[in-house]
């Protein structure tokens, strides 16, 4: 018996020494998040958007792509996507390089450069919340600073919620502001381009703007590209600054993709509906990162001189 249990223990030992094993161990709270809140809630998403499921019932019918064809003749659905895509490709250009700017002013030597990023991070960690987007509705009020300001300098005051060609503008300034978490990638980029490039070109005469351009951008040209591809998403998927601050008015100018699959799902209760929503938008998000990722030969460098 004790042979039996001093075998069965060391069995276990090397068990657990197993470096295979360590890294499941280490891993498994991972893999369970993944597989109960990612993976799981994905495939039922997938099969609710066969059905006409709604919140409340306890059965769902399956109706084929029924869902799908009523998409296409939805023009609220029509209108969101283009508003979406109006969004992301304004904005996020726009705020990589301002981000690119920034970061590159702070990445001269200064003593207060690390109090500088802190504060110009700030923004993202609380642009997307409720309280941040109460303010900036306040902003651009009819009676805000933005208005106040203009009404000081003898221009008219604009109605920038009212104006349905208006009202994504400040969405896109508040995405804009957001801009830290980039502002921070770009910076740590910077300080990874060597020296000798810069000395380098500098002996053979090139001024700021040439080497901003032949030695900056196309060493930066990889944090770039994945910027560019985070951002593209997060702009995908934009909702508190719609939902909060103009609910998708007027006339539906600022209704954004994910605020349009809230109001299916949760407004209107067609859960089913959303679901399908949610899948044409994960297939234009996909098309448009393949994209994306397939022109990036033509601008991204790579030292190795390999695609």
């Amino acid at each position: 018996m004790d042979k039996t249990k001093s075998g069965g223990l060391t069995a276990f030992r090397r068990f657990m020494n197993n470096d295979n094993v360590v890294g499941y161990v280490f891993s498994f709270p991972f893999i369970f998040g993944f597989i109960c809140f990612s993976l799981i809630p994905i495939v039922m998403s997938l099969n609710y958007s066969f059905t006409d499921y709604s919140l409340g019932t306890k059965t769902a019918n399956y109706i084929g792509f029924a869902n799908f064809i009523e998409l296409f003749h939805d023009e609220v659905f029509g209108k969101s996507i283009l508003k979406t895509l109006q969004y992301v490709f304004i904005s996020v250009p726009l705020k990589l390089i301002f981000a690119l700017l920034v970061a590159f002013l702070l990445t001269r030597n200064s003593r207060m450069v690390t109090l500088y990023r802190s504060l110009y991070y700030v923004p993202s960690l609380v642009g997307g919340s409720v309280a941040v987007a109460l303010v900036w509705k306040q902003l651009f009020a009819r009676k805000g600073l933005f208005n106040t300001i203009l009404t000081d300098m003898g221009l008219e005051r604009i109605n920038w919620f009212g104006d349905e060609a208006l009202a994504i503008y400040p969405l896109m300034l508040m995405a804009i502001w957001q801009f830290g978490s980039s502002m921070i990638i770009f910076a740590a980029g910077l300080k990874e381009i060597p020296e000798t490039y810069y000395e380098a070109a500098e002996i053979d005469g090139a001024n700021g703007v040439q080497r901003f351009f032949s030695i900056t951008l196309p060493c930066l040209s990889p944090i770039i590209l994945y910027n560019l591809v985070m951002q593209t998403i997060s702009a995908f998927m934009t909702f508190t600054q719609a939902f909060i601050i103009t609910g998708g008015g007027p006339n539906n100018g600022t209704l954004l993709y994910a605020l349009n699959v809230y109001n299916q799902a949760f407004k209107y209760n067609k859960m089913g509906y959303a679901c399908a929503m949610s899948w044409i938008m994960l297939v234009v998000m996909s098309i448009i990162t393949v994209v994306i990722f397939k022109t990036s030969k033509f601008w991204v460098f790579n030292e190795t001189g390999e695609d």
